[in-house]
């Protein structure tokens, strides 16, 4: 079927935006980054609407591969050497805070399980070796492994989620602290104290834009800032063969997978096999993409499963590998642009952004001015 294997139903819809409402602040998108801002706000005390154009955690927050992973895109010795020491360990331990407090809001979706990252060559062990050599300076956890699924790095810390899972709860969450939260109302047009959807109008005082992919498309002052980029993946029938019992990323992220609790597998990358041809906004899976996960299938990873599911997902890529957050209009705030690993980057993006629409600060302002 087309469509994240992380659909486990059971969610009841919510409405659609209609007529003129008013609010502190509105959120555009809720995908986890939308939602962390949404909490945030609700936690500094204001009013709160969110929008977004389909279901919640229905773009890449809810169609990702589940990945739980400390730091930026980056391996942590390039961020140091963008960044300088100092402000490459505050956001590293920033993203470990986080990292804590999504397990425990939603500890139904997530486990600390630790991550791996594995390479092929000797170029990416080298660089495996730069990347444990700088984390341990800072006094991060990190250690040396060789498995099945190759050699490289044991980061004990991260962890495995069920990103869906995770945002329909937290959606509930915020819910319950009286946020209003409406589903299938696209932003047509966000200006300052004002967005519009077909059906409906939010007045408020701020608006927080948490839109990972097409977020250029809706802020046309971000073009050449963010660009958007289609990642695919597929998932499997449960495999009582293997065994995967923490999340793996190889070639530097590129290809990537993990086993859910009951069997099942989902796995992902090749972007770079795609080519141009993925520099899209579309959704759809398409060859020669999902050809190439199903070989690392059968052949890195050994499972003979039947592919059950085959979906792609919208993520905003930035030149540098730096996140975006910033002011784009007059109280317009956007965050975006987690270049493929915004799980827990994208949530700090968001409540640093629903700190700034109040006239608050957040440790993650930091990333501000970084993209």
């Amino acid at each position: 079927m087309t469509g994240p294997v992380w659909e486990d139903g059971g969610w009841t819809p919510l409405p659609v935006l209609s007529g003129r409402v008013t609010a502190d602040v509105c959120v555009v998108g809720l995908g986890g980054s939308g939602l962390a801002a949404v909490d945030e706000l609700l936690g500094r005390g204001a009013s709160v609407v969110g929008v977004d154009a389909g279901l919640i955690g229905g773009g890449a927050a809810g169609r990702n591969g589940g990945f739980l992973l400390a730091g930026l895109a980056a391996p942590y010795h390039r961020v140091v050497a963008w960044l300088g020491r100092g402000a490459a360990s505050s956001v590293h331990a920033l993203t470990l805070s986080e990292m804590d407090r999504m397990t425990a809001m939603t500890p139904d979706a997530v486990r600390r399980v630790g991550s791996l990252r594995v390479e092929d060559d000797e170029a990416g062990l080298a660089d495996c070796a730069a990347q444990a050599a700088a984390l341990r300076a800072d006094g991060f956890a990190v250690e040396e492994y060789d498995g099945w699924e190759g050699r490289g790095l044991l980061f004990p810390d991260d962890g495995a989620m069920q990103p869906l899972r995770r945002c329909r709860s937290l959606a509930q969450q915020v819910l319950s602290r009286g946020a209003r939260l409406h589903e299938h109302s696209p932003a047509v047009e966000v200006t300052p104290g004002r967005v519009t959807t077909p059906d409906g109008v939010v007045e408020c005082e701020a608006v927080v834009v948490a839109v990972d992919g097409r977020l250029e498309q809706l802020l046309p002052e971000l073009v050449g800032v963010v660009r958007t980029v289609r990642l695919q993946m597929l998932g499997t029938a449960p495999d009582p063969s293997i065994s995967v019992p923490r999340p793996v990323y190889l070639r530097g992220g590129y290809e990537y997978w993990q086993q859910l609790p009951d069997g099942r597998l989902a796995v992902g990358g090749f972007r770079d096999v795609g080519g141009d041809a993925e520099e899209t906004s579309s959704t759809d899976p398409a060859e020669p993409v999902q050809a190439a996960i199903e070989q690392l299938l059968r052949t890195r990873i050994g499972s003979t499963a039947p592919v059950t599911h085959r979906w792609a997902a919208s993520v905003g890529y930035t030149a540098n590998g730096l996140p975006f957050l910033g002011e784009v209009r007059d109280r317009v705030w956007a965050a975006g642009g987690y270049c493929g690993t915004g799980n827990v980057v994208g949530a700090l993006c968001g409540r640093a952004a629903a700190a700034r629409a109040v006239g608050g600060q957040h440790p993650a302002t930091a990333f501000e001015g970084l993209a």
